[in-house]
């Protein structure tokens, strides 16, 4: 009896690795050192699907889309599985300077939008070589979706762009919106707006005598990358890429607003507006009520959105089949 309960116990191990499909490390090169990430495919084969390349968030948000800063739902590496059972591969990596990406001597606070587009370039580069696929996809999650829209002014080896959960504005116009939404925030909003309008203006602002929120919020050392977000429209980035770009939004999302994915898909005839009810900002189906959704931040127990999945891969394959 041990032994056929052992032989079970092994299949359904072995059924798990089939659903999710076949990972593997994947690296590229960039001047300042290398670039890790993970290559998941169905069937362990690269080469023998569209693949997906996931682009992570703002923040220290690793690969599987967790981050100290409170969020270990898992986000990134549950869409791998799931897109993996849907026949897709994909390629989830950690940012420039962190995680796997660690490179000596370079500080990550010395990242800005355009460098990490430039990574997406590389890493689009290393996929088309490593699978032999003529292109590959680019999902940009959160700020994500801002790296790759920057990304597709040299779209070359792009299918085409999927942006998930995309600010429709300038990130200080949503940052704004956030503080302005929070009752609390009352003693120190007019502060705090003053000091976003000032870097979006490129001048960076002396926080010494800020209350310690809005110390860490605009904290020194992320001064000059917040100063390079809030140098871009996500409209007019988005305008000049002409492949096929779907813009998925969840209805239950508290940091992006479904009316920034309807700017984003105004930004110009063709573009497909996927909107999943329910849905928040790690792509889980919390109950109802802010603290809810803010715990499935935390729970990567939570399932995925349902719609999420099978949304993207329907998109991919009337595309690949063009």
């Amino acid at each position: 009896m041990a032994n056929v309960k052992l032989c079970i116990a092994l299949a359904a191990v072995l059924m798990t690795q089939s659903a999710i499909g076949a990972e593997q490390a994947i690296t590229t090169h960039i001047a300042s050192g290398t670039l890790s990430g993970t290559l998941q495919t169905p069937d362990g084969h690269p080469g023998r699907s569209p693949v997906v390349l996931i682009v992570p968030g703002s923040g220290p948000t690793d690969r599987d889309g967790n981050n100290r800063l409170g969020v270990s739902a898992a986000p990134y590496r549950m869409l791998a599985a799931a897109l993996a059972g849907h026949g897709i591969s994909s390629v989830r990596i950690d940012k420039r300077g962190m995680f796997g990406s660690a490179i000596q001597g370079w500080n990550p606070n010395d990242a800005s939008i355009d460098g990490y587009a430039e990574d997406v370039r590389a890493w689009v580069k290393r996929i088309r070589s490593t699978t032999g696929n003529d292109c590959v996809w680019v999902l940009g999650h959160s700020e994500g979706a801002l790296v790759a829209e920057v990304a597709a002014k040299k779209p070359d080896g792009m299918c085409g762009l999927i942006l998930a959960s995309g600010a429709g504005r300038n990130l200080a116009d949503v940052i704004k919106s956030q503080l302005q939404a929070n009752p609390a925030n009352a003693p120190v909003l007019a502060q705090a707006l003053s000091a976003l309008e000032s870097l979006r203006g490129g001048h960076r602002i002396d926080v010494a005598a800020f209350p310690a929120p809005l110390q860490q919020l605009f904290h020194p050392d992320l001064q000059n990358y917040l100063i390079n977000v809030f140098s871009f429209d996500p409209v007019q980035e988005l305008k000049g890429f002409s492949g096929p770009v779907m813009v998925i939004q969840g209805s239950s999302d508290i940091q992006v607003s479904v009316a920034d994915a309807t700017m984003l898909a105004a930004a110009r005839p063709g573009i497909v507006l996927k909107t999943i009810q329910g849905m928040n900002h790690v792509w889980k189906m919390p109950t109802e009520g802010v603290q809810a959704n803010m715990a499935s931040y935390s729970n990567p127990s939570l399932p995925l959105a349902p719609e999420l999945a099978p949304a993207i891969a329907d998109f991919i394959r009337q595309h690949s089949e063009q």
